[in-house]
């Protein structure tokens, strides 16, 4: 049976459109991925059986107003944009592509950091502008304390090349032991208050909770030394922007390398976009080819083994489901750590 399936993006790679086009799906594509009243009115007047998820927020409204809605199937691995609770109430599964694009990432971070450490983008702005202006001021990033905010498949390909470069590498994350930590050159911290005070460079790797605080406030940035780099190419919720703006202002945060924000695209009205000290990205860390075309595949055969599994028509293999099942994205518990790995 065709299914029709809504992309909250104005496309879809290949590798997963032919997919659907395959099957016969009705394919329904936003135009605009920052205008959520056509995303509201397409999941009210269509028939949908399937979202794509890329970054548009899908909240509780949403997913209420679409009866026939079945699955969201993430492309890609960060699901606050979802109303996992809401979804839940409605019986829709939730899905996403763990590891598609965890190469990508992982380089687009590497990249942001020895960006910000040598201060790469201010001097391409300043050549030019016609200014020759040879500072040495810039981080040498050998001898220097890396700490990852999660440990999962991006953070662990990060550690590998960042202890390669003669960094010493310390992270936090509730769901790894000392010893898995160890196997990847890693130190394991109790707590990120214990994290914080000792890194020069800070790389976020970790979900954020939809409608939780950020994971950095005022206060725990506080806790990082003078000088010390940020890069964020996990979610933007887990940084109060507010905050960082100041403590890049005064000084005390050197730089920050950020690819995500808490609401995208970025205002214009965001301090952020004022600061020379920071590096700003449209949230593309994961979009290579590659990566694309794997995140489109892996979210459009889970939407549809899914949808196979429920109306029976098209048998699905215990090895399918099992796989599956390793893309199941459950409700968070209520006592679940602040920081998991991606």
């Amino acid at each position: 049976m065709p299914y029709t399936v809504l992309v909250t993006a104005p496309g879809l790679a290949p590798a997963g459109l032919d997919l659907l086009h395959q099957r016969q799906c009705e394919v329904l594509f936003l135009k605009d991925i920052s205008d959520t009243a056509s995303l509201a009115r397409m999941l009210e007047c269509h028939p949908v059986d399937a979202v794509i998820s890329r970054t548009m927020t899908l909240n509780a409204a949403m997913i209420a107003s679409c009866p026939t809605l079945k699955v969201i199937s993430k492309h890609g691995v960060g699901i606050s944009n979802i109303d996992l609770a809401a979804a839940a109430r409605h019986q829709v599964a939730v899905f996403s592509t763990p590891g598609a694009n965890s190469q990508a990432v992982a380089e687009f971070s590497l990249g942001l950091m020895l960006a910000c450490a040598r201060h790469l983008a201010r001097f391409d702005r300043h050549v030019r502008a016609g200014r020759w202006q040879r500072d040495g001021d810039g981080m040498e990033l050998s001898g220097r304390t890396l700490g990852l905010v999660g440990l999962g498949q991006i953070a662990r390909r990060v550690a590998r090349v960042a202890a390669a470069l003669g960094m010493r590498v310390l992270a936090v994350d509730p769901m790894v032991t000392s010893e898995q930590a160890s196997a990847f050159g890693v130190s394991l911290q109790p707590d990120l208050d214990t994290l914080l005070p000792q890194c020069d460079l800070l790389s976020l790797h970790c979900p954020a909770q939809l409608g939780a605080p950020p994971l950095l406030d005022a206060r725990r940035l506080a806790q990082l030394p003078p000088g010390a780099v940020i890069i964020n190419t996990a979610r933007g919720e887990l940084i109060d922007e507010q905050a960082l703006a100041e403590a890049l202002r005064n000084g005390h945060i050197a730089a920050a390398g950020l690819d995500t924000f808490a609401s995208e695209p970025l205002a214009e009205s965001s301090p952020l976009r004022q600061l020379d000290n920071v590096l700003l990205t449209p949230h593309v860390a994961g979009s290579t080819p590659e990566a694309l075309a794997q995140m489109a595949r892996g979210a459009v055969d889970n939407a549809l083994t899914w949808l196979d599994s429920l109306d029976g028509q098209h048998p699905v293999s215990p090895e399918r489901l099992a796989a599956l099942s390793r893309c199941r994205c459950d409700l968070p518990a209520t006592d679940s750590s602040e920081v998991t790995s991606r």
